[in-house]
């Protein structure tokens, strides 16, 4: 994963499993910290599935071009 860039932060408010909550704080957890990577992370995946549905369309077509027709520049490829 690359390095998380300094961004700005916003403070909010979330509501969190007590039990939960009260072991991280025990282990010594940075919770904005937890909270932020495994929101970015959740962010990055939705964000990639949804771009996979909104072009499954174009990918499908292109993927029947190169079984019919061969991936294109197949001719002069050296390897």
């Amino acid at each position: 994963m690359p390095p998380m860039l300094a961004t700005p932060k916003k403070a909010t408010n979330i509501t969190l499993s007590a039990d939960v909550l009260s072991e991280a704080k025990a282990l010594g957890i940075n919770l904005s910290q937890a909270c932020d990577q495994f929101l970015r992370e959740l962010v990055r995946r939705e964000r990639e599935k949804r771009w996979l549905v909104e072009n499954a369309e174009f990918i499908a077509a292109y993927n029947s071009s190169v079984e019919t027709e061969g991936l294109p520049l197949d001719e002069w490829r050296g390897f």
